[in-house]
């Protein structure tokens, strides 16, 4: 891929600080909820601290992690968001075949989220089966079809409410708007078994 340039045409960066930024700026007020980084591990916890927000928390400083977490919220409801961790118990990497099977299922939205949000950044998106010490997927073929048309539906369709509000602000910040269909279609056609995508404005 051909050097990516943001608005401002300097070389485009990506630092999780600029997520945040977007993010809070956005959620804080509307929905009392930030975005934070600089822990080991992901999670979500609901507003039980005093400042009565709710934090989207993401690992150390990764950019693509930031995205994964705020897609999975994007996705829970009301009553998923005065949960910890939205409710989900999460079954550790070295799952079995049934349990990835599981995994892969709750992982498609959220990753098609992600996908369509890295694209908008223009930032590469890699799929996770975060199985490494297992069988790895269950069905990477399969996995990442799924995935691709979930987003296509999402294109087609309109993102969640919450997931578009951000959509378009990362659209904006990054510059990305008027290639994005471009952009989206050159990634998810991008690999030999890919499924074939055909989105337009």
């Amino acid at each position: 891929m051909k050097a990516l340039k943001s608005h401002n045409s300097e070389l485009m960066s990506h630092h999780s600080n600029d997520i945040s930024m977007l993010f809070n700026d956005l959620f804080r007020e509307s929905c009392q909820t930030v975005l934070v980084g600089g822990s080991d591990e992901p999670e979500y916890i609901p507003d039980v601290r005093p400042d009565g927000l709710a934090r989207i928390v993401f690992a150390r400083d990764y950019f693509s992690s930031a995205l994964h977490e705020i897609s999975h919220w994007c996705i829970a409801g009301p009553h998923r968001r005065t949960l910890l961790d939205y409710g989900y118990w999460y079954c550790p990497d070295g799952r079995t075949a049934e349990q990835q099977q599981a995994f892969e299922q709750v992982e498609i939205k959220p990753q098609a989220l992600e996908w369509l949000f890295s694209t908008a950044a223009g930032k590469a998106f890699h799929l996770s089966t975060d199985n490494l010490s297992g069988g790895g997927a269950a069905n990477a073929k399969e996995f990442r079809r799924q995935v691709v048309n979930q987003a296509n539906a999402y294109i087609a369709n309109r993102l969640p409410v919450r997931a578009a509000l951000f959509h378009e602000a990362l659209l904006g910040f990054y510059g990305t708007a008027h290639r994005f269909i471009d952009d989206w279609n050159a990634q998810c056609n991008a690999e030999p078994d890919s499924v074939a995508c055909s989105v337009t404005d």
